[in-house]
């Protein structure tokens, strides 16, 4: 269900009356769809459930013992989390996470489980990892859903959370990897992109790029943190920045405008939008299929990167996130 965002360019042309202006930094007036945020809320709960489903398989009370390997937080019964030395984010046990879908190189290469490519972008390796994937979910996406629709939303979400996992896969072969990282990355990505690509309608350039750009910058830096799956990371921003281009194009600046004009000579798109287009197309495609060739064959991201083990350390941890 969608309704009309009449003002959407900033510019109020209907008086001081008129108080559903969204302004996103945008120049000029717009008649496109403005869409109620659903998406992003169902996957929020979903996330919510699954984790909820995790703990109650993971069953602390009745898998441990030993008066040095207590649950944390027994009064939750077999929701309790694992003991903080062996999970430190109130979670599940690595061996559960491991059942539920978690990813793994050796499973998805040679037990040909690749739905853990897929799976293991819906679990979360304690409340604290969910909470805050779930909060910036929440922050970034609903934006976007709002602007651009459940479809275009979803189909970025999924494929970085999926070109997320591939580069993980590649160089993660010792741990296993969780989370929705990766498609959050995207959904950055693709905000990043959707800047550049829809340069001219933006009236506050500067600020709307420096904006984003912080934003960036702040979570990549959380990337240097101890268990944080950094491929993941660069996976799903790398996939979602392509998607950016193709998914996100909006008309250029003036095209509103021209379409009641007599004469129409201002083009939907410019030509450089229809360039970054094709070239992000043909990245991501060729990106992708080689990303999967290269995991089905069982190859070793870190022999063609002689620095990149650097980012791959995870001291004294079986997964990652």
């Amino acid at each position: 269900m969608a309704n009309r965002d009449v003002e959407r360019g900033g510019k109020n042309n209907r008086g001081a009356n008129n108080t559903n202006n969204n302004n996103y930094f945008y120049d000029e007036t717009s008649h496109e769809t403005h869409w109620t945020s659903w998406l992003i809320p169902a996957i929020v709960v979903a996330n919510l459930a699954i984790f909820v489903a995790v703990m109650f398989v993971n069953d602390c009370p009745k898998k441990i013992t030993g008066a040095n390997k207590a649950c944390v937080a027994k009064f939750l019964g077999r929701f309790s989390f694992q003991p903080l030395r062996e999970n430190p984010l109130f979670g599940p046990s690595s061996s559960t996470l491991e059942k539920m879908g978690a990813l793994e190189w050796r499973k998805v290469v040679h037990e040909h489980q690749g739905w853990r490519l897929l799976s293991c972008m819906w679990l979360h390796a304690g409340i604290i990892h969910l909470l805050t994937n779930m909060l910036s979910l929440i922050f970034i996406g609903i934006r976007l859903e709002q602007q651009f629709g459940f479809i275009r939303v979803g189909l970025i979400y999924l494929i970085s959370g999926f070109g997320g996992s591939i580069l993980s896969s590649l160089f993660l072969q010792e741990s296993i990897s969780v989370g929705a990282s990766g498609a959050l990355f995207g959904l950055l990505g693709a905000m990043l992109s959707e800047l550049l690509t829809n340069w001219t309608i933006y009236a506050n350039k500067a600020a709307a790029l420096i904006t984003l750009l912080f934003i960036i910058a702040i979570n990549l830096g959380l990337g240097l943190l101890p268990r944080v799956d950094n491929f993941a990371h660069i996976g799903g921003f790398l996939t979602g920045f392509c998607l950016g281009f193709v998914l996100l194009l909006r008309p250029q600046y003036g095209w509103e405008a021209s379409r009641t004009s007599t004469s129409r000579t201002k083009r939907k798109h410019s030509m450089y939008q229809y360039v970054l287009f094709v070239v992000a197309a043909v990245l991501l495609v060729v990106g992708l299929t080689v990303g999967l060739v290269m995991l089905f064959k069982g190859e070793n991201g870190n022999k063609h990167c002689k620095w990149c083990h650097r980012l791959s350390c995870f001291p004294t941890s079986k997964w990652s996130c």
